[in-house]
């Protein structure tokens, strides 16, 4: 009599005969048997011969499923063999993802990225690190779930033979993959993380900052990449705040060090409240004139004097633009350098970040352009090309394109700057398919891209 079986390990445990009725139960309840007693007669038989089979020794699992088989169809119960060798199909594919799992598991935790090509298929995680490793864990055990559990099986047939390729399957019912980010009303009246409020960015570098943190805090919510549509509609607020918050500052200087022995700060900052309260006037890089005349009315009422108003508008016009420009190259650096070094997903990986910039032909959005391109020219500490964000060129006839456009010197800007770092790449507005959805003063219109695949040179 058989009293022991082996088991796919190794181990003998004693033999059971419910077991198998139990398991010839569950067969003929899908083929729709209710027949419990049945069952059981069926597993004595099932055991009659397997100690005619096996006499003197110990059969293993797959000795025994394949006597239940035989016996089965040998009995006239075809349709309960069927359901039967369906859920033995089942369980080896089971078994088998879980021992390719724990496969994969083991080449994760005792394996470094140079010896193993799972650590290193995406390149912005360090896959040697404790959190890279935890990260391709949760990954590659999503896969075996969505694979086993939630995929069609001719999908994922498709999927593993290489006929399609299921993109990021690790997230395939988590969220959706990739978000734009409009930034202009987004950071119009401040914005919340789901951790903290954020109020309007009031210069040039808040507004890098906030970029970065709108982009890390977006990653960490949302699988995929980060892309920014109208970056340099964007940060020309910014700088638009910088130039009036350091016009003023400079005039202010100009005054204490041309006129001695007088404090006027609060008389001049009461003329800047006049100016924009009551006649909607601030410093501006543009069309400045109206400014200046309204301004220099009040300043010479109070200075009495026209030459040195005249030297302290001047200063400070002149320096407003060098600190702008100065402080605008400061902010576009670090935007680059925060976006190489800041972490998210539990640590393991920087985010995935994209920005398109090109068609702002106003001179705060220029600055920002000419910033961006001049420091990642630079590169990063040693001279390093910055991996993100990538940057993405919108060309557009009229715009930048040929001789005479506005933002032509950038165009040629960003030409010597893709030769030296490979970035920005270049997406043509003028394309037939781009070009339909273009309305001019609408920068809501203009094709914007995720960087991901645009080494292409979008079209």
């Amino acid at each position: 009599m058989i009293t022991k079986i082996k088991k796919r390990d190794g181990r003998e445990v004693p033999f059971n005969i419910e077991k198998i009725a139990n398991a010839i139960f569950k067969a003929a309840q899908a083929a729709g048997g209710q027949d419990y007693d049945l069952a059981l007669k069926l597993a004595e038989e099932v055991t009659f011969q397997l100690n005619e089979k096996y006499e003197g020794q110990v059969p293993g699992v797959e000795d025994i499923q394949d006597v239940v088989e035989k016996t089965l169809i040998e009995k006239g119960h075809a349709k309960t063999a069927k359901e039967y060798i369906l859920y033995r199909a089942e369980r080896t594919r089971i078994r088998e993802m879980d021992t390719r799992l724990m496969r994969v598991y083991e080449d994760l935790t005792f394996k470094r990225a140079e010896d193993v090509d799972i650590k290193r298929e995406n390149a912005n995680i360090d896959g040697n690190t404790a959190m890279g490793t935890m990260l391709k864990y949760g990954s590659e055990g999503a896969k075996e779930f969505y694979d086993l559990f939630v995929l069609n099986p001719a999908h994922s047939k498709a999927h593993k033979n290489g006929d399609i390729h299921i993109h990021d399957l690790d997230f395939l019912t988590l969220t959706t993959t990739c978000c734009q980010i409009d930034i202009v009303n987004l950071f119009n009246g401040g914005f919340n993380t789901g951790h903290g409020y954020l109020r309007e960015p009031n210069d040039i570098q808040s507004y890098s900052a906030l970029a970065c943190i709108a982009i890390q805090s977006n990653q960490n919510d949302q699988h995929g990449g980060q892309s920014i549509p109208n970056f340099d509609y964007g940060m020309a607020l910014g700088v638009r705040k910088t130039y009036r918050k350091t016009y003023r500052q400079n005039l202010l200087k100009s005054i204490e060090l041309l006129v001695e022995d007088v404090d006027l700060k609060d008389n001049v900052n009461n003329i800047f409240s006049i100016l924009e309260k009551e006649y909607n006037l601030v410093p501006t890089l543009e069309d400045n004139d109206e400014y200046k005349q309204k301004e220099a009315e009040y300043l010479k009422e109070l200075l009495n004097d026209n030459k040195i108003v005249e030297r302290i508008q001047d200063f400070a016009e002149r320096n407003a633009y060098k600190d702008t420009d100065r402080r605008t190259y400061q902010a576009m650096e670090a935007l680059i350098h925060n976006l190489n070094t800041m972490h998210s997903r539990a640590g393991a990986q920087i985010p995935f970040s994209s920005i398109n910039y090109g068609t702002d032909t106003s001179p705060e959005g220029r600055m920002v352009m000419r910033n961006l391109l001049l420091s990642t020219e630079v590169g990063l500490g040693n001279g390093e090309t910055p991996i993100f964000p990538i940057q993405i060129f919108k060309v557009k006839e009229g715009v930048n394109y040929n001789p005479g456009d506005p933002n032509y010197d950038l165009f040629r800007l960003a030409c010597k700057v893709s030769a030296k770092r490979l970035f920005p790449n270049f997406s043509f507005i003028d394309a037939p398919f781009n070009i339909k959805y273009y309305k001019e003063g609408h920068p809501e219109t203009e094709i914007a891209y995720m960087g991901c695949r645009s080494a292409l040179r979008c079209a």
